[in-house]
């Protein structure tokens, strides 16, 4: 996906607007004051630095880098047993724990925009209830009119939260880390094209013979499930930048120009890029389902080996199985983000790891950081 930024964001019936002369919004109903819109988070990233405003505030400056997240307390692994293995479930922690400084303002617009009421629930779901009733008690007729009522009120109810249940995010991206930013979704595209995405869930080491044996003598188990990386941003977000994104779990990953925003089932958390570890290595993975098209088959295994590696003869249709080179990455930081990730071709984390290390060294942090009222 070519990566751009768009001049324009719309939320309802606000539009904001960038241009070389600034951000500026608009309302395109008459009677809507500015004040009962969104609020517009304006962030330039350059060489300079990067300046974070947030618009109808007060212009007020924080501290130069956000410190760096305190340790928290990994969240003590859970157990579950899989043909006999101790697996240990691989997890992320609170996101709540999950804080950057310079992005806590909009985090906690996000966070408490999530928790407001949807409008279009309480409208289309009411008037929904009484056209159901009205069509047993009264009749079709009745039924059907108030049906219509509660088809507009929905969609009355949706236009509502879209403005009223959304924050807006506006980025201004120097040349320099507009590129370093292209790089990191080239490097995504590469992952996200591999055959075989997996997020891996649990772990857990082979450590008796019979399971060994029983296992196609792999040395640990694995209890994975096919993910997604797109491109998209959240439910309550609207910015003229779209980030690539991963599901892992029941989290979603998102990959902004300037932080990493978690969404944990409605919950936001954010992690700076600096904070951010990869790691990533090969992984010889025994294939017992469908083997990716682009995967690369290194060898093959029996399905029950005897204890030299060849087929246990007291087996019936004791076939082979393919040993597949894939790759895994794991995602960290000290705040509490732990995901493995699996892919079905090797070689691809590690631009992508690089590419993620060399935007956060592009887009540096200046003397201070300053936060104004963008002017409409």
């Amino acid at each position: 996906m070519g990566f751009y930024i768009r001049k324009s964001v719309s939320a309802g019936p606000f539009r904001f607007n960038f241009s070389k002369g600034g951000v500026g919004a608009s309302v395109g109903v008459k009677g809507f004051r500015l004040g009962t819109g969104p609020r517009g988070h304006y962030v330039h990233a350059g060489v300079g630095g990067v300046y974070y405003r947030t618009s109808l505030g007060s212009a007020r400056q924080r501290a130069a880098r956000p410190p760096a997240p305190a340790r928290v307390e990994a969240p003590k692994p859970r157990f579950d047993s899989t043909d006999g293995v101790q697996m240990v479930e691989i997890e992320s922690g609170d996101v709540v724990e999950m804080r950057d400084a310079a992005f806590s303002d909009f985090l906690a617009e996000i966070n408490e925009k999530q928790k407001q009421l949807r409008v279009s629930v309480l409208l289309g779901g009411s008037l929904g209830a009484l056209a159901a009733f009205a069509f047993f008690a009264i009749g079709p007729v009745t039924g059907g009119l108030l049906g219509a009522v509660a088809a507009a009120g929905l969609a009355f109810g949706n236009w509502l939260d879209s403005y009223h249940r959304t924050a807006v995010l506006f980025y201004e991206l120097d040349d320099h880390v507009h590129r370093a930013y292209e790089q990191v979704t080239t490097a995504f595209d590469k992952l996200a094209a591999c055959a075989g995405v997996w997020h891996v869930e649990a772990a857990g080491p082979v450590q008796d013979l019979t399971t060994w044996k029983r296992n196609a003598g792999a040395s640990h188990l694995v209890k994975k499930s096919p993910t997604a990386m797109t491109y998209k941003l959240p439910a309550v977000v609207k910015s003229n930048v779209t980030p690539a994104s991963v599901q892992v779990g029941r989290q979603v990953i998102y990959f902004m120009p300037d932080i990493v925003l978690i969404d944990d089932r409605g919950r936001f958390g954010a992690v700076a890029y600096s904070d951010l570890k990869i790691a990533w290595q090969d992984s010889n993975f025994i294939e017992n389902g469908t083997v990716p098209r682009d995967a690369v088959v290194v060898g093959h295994t029996w399905a029950h080996p005897n204890k030299k590696g060849g087929p246990d003869r007291r087996f019936n249709n004791n076939r082979q199985i393919p040993i597949c080179l894939y790759e895994i990455m794991h995602l960290r930081s000290a705040s509490g983000v732990n995901e493995l990730l699996e892919f079905s071709r090797s070689g691809f984390a590690a631009p992508f790891a690089q590419a993620l290390a060399q935007l956060s060294s592009t887009r540096r942090w200046e003397s201070d950081c300053k936060r104004a009222t963008v002017v409409g």
